[in-house]
């Protein structure tokens, strides 16, 4: 796949989906600014690229912080000069054992998800995407979830945060996509992760795992590859989607 010297933002790249992804596409060529909330997760995944071989620079954001975003932005265009992708990983999963229902959920369970998932994704994006149409075009690929459509009876706040992130990318390929901008989602499903593991109940976890339908469970490289595609030239007639991305746990448009 061809991303050599392409400048990647990976936002949420100090572990899991994000750091496997920055590792990918660090491999196929790309060079690579990787911000996350725990910097020394994002300084770790960029010398595991370093010492592939490859390019990488952490920086220190919070994705709830308005003022954290557009300072993401800046260093990267610092360092580089240019800026070719965006992956939005971020998502708040620290609230996710209190995402119960709408009876029971306190309202700053709805207020945290959405400024985190929502609000922090589309200022990361309206902040990248004058840089992405100054040089004729880009992509941008958002980690959605198949929370967004399955219709689960908890977790109402994670699942319309979602799918709101599924909104987003159809209006930005839509509005910006004749300019060069291609923007797409992947909504994984479940994927052994630090922090799923950290930040759902032993239940949910195997109740999600026993309906699989696979040889095995999904690990951070198999959206990574997804990732990697979509950013590549290979990806180029693809704008607008959500792939679903999840051995067949559920099967969904």
């Amino acid at each position: 796949m061809k991303l050599k010297n392409q400048v990647i933002l990976v936002a949420g790249g100090g572990s899991g989906i994000g750091r496997e992804a920055s590792i990918i596409l660090a491999q196929y060529g790309a060079k690579i600014a990787i911000g996350d909330y725990n910097l020394a997760g994002a300084e770790e995944s960029a010398k595991i690229i370093s010492d592939k071989g490859g390019e990488a620079i952490a920086i220190e954001f919070d994705q709830s912080s308005q003022k954290s975003i557009p300072s993401l932005v800046e260093k990267t265009l610092s360092h580089y000069g240019q800026l070719s992708g965006v992956f939005a990983n971020v998502a708040d999963l620290g609230v996710i054992a209190d995402d119960t229902d709408i009876l029971k959920m306190d309202l700053s369970v709805w207020e945290r998800t959405f400024n985190v998932n929502v609000i922090g994704t589309q200022l990361l994006i309206r902040e990248a995407l004058p840089h992405l149409l100054k040089q004729g075009g880009g992509s941008i690929v958002c980690t959605s979830s198949g929370s967004s459509v399955i219709g689960e009876n908890v977790r109402p706040a994670y699942a319309a945060s979602k799918a709101a992130i599924n909104a987003i990318c159809r209006h930005v390929s839509s509005r910006w996509g004749q300019e060069g901008i291609r923007c797409n989602a992947i909504a994984p499903g479940f994927i052994t992760t630090e922090a799923a593991t950290k930040n759902m109940s032993r239940e949910l976890l195997e109740k999600m795992a026993a309906n699989v339908n696979s040889t095995r469970g999904g690990v951070p490289n198999d959206i990574a590859a997804a990732v990697a595609f979509l950013m590549s030239d290979e990806g180029s007639w693809v704008n607008g989607q959500v792939w679903h991305i999840n051995g067949g746990i559920y099967y969904a448009n």
